[in-house]
């Protein structure tokens, strides 16, 4: 369970935009924002609110390009976040599929966010039985 992560971004306001459209479906939303010498640093939230993902300006001569797995609701939602991701142009890394190597429920999709980071949204579906 992620509480917060923080990533450095080239261009805030380009980030913000691509995180809230492309994951709307698994529930990402603004939840705050503040501005900065270095320009605005901005804490997303899920459903419940409490803003777990800050996205802050690049520091200077830095680049720190992560891995980000984003819990979606549903099957569904990973394929819609796929479709917007598409249509926005967003570097698609893998096309949603199972991906029984990490468990028989485990669904995702793997892009490349504005930055360069390899982001992903996940469905974990529960083994029947």
């Amino acid at each position: 369970m992620i509480d917060h992560l923080g990533l450095q971004c080239a261009d805030v306001p380009a980030a913000v935009a691509f995180y809230t459209t492309v994951f709307a479906p698994a529930g990402l939303r603004e939840a705050m924002r503040y501005e900065t010498p270095g320009g605005p640093v901005v804490g997303m939230c899920g459903p419940d609110g409490f803003p777990q993902l800050w996205l802050s300006p690049l520091a200077e001569g830095t680049e720190r390009p992560v891995h980000l797995a984003l819990r979606a609701p549903s099957r569904a939602a990973v394929d819609e976040v796929f479709a917007l991701a598409r249509e926005r142009g967003a570097e698609v890394l893998h096309e949603p599929r199972v991906w029984p190597e990490y468990h028989p429920g485990y669904y995702g999709v793997f892009l490349r966010d504005p930055d360069g980071n390899n982001v992903e949204a996940v469905h974990h579906t529960p083994p029947e039985g």
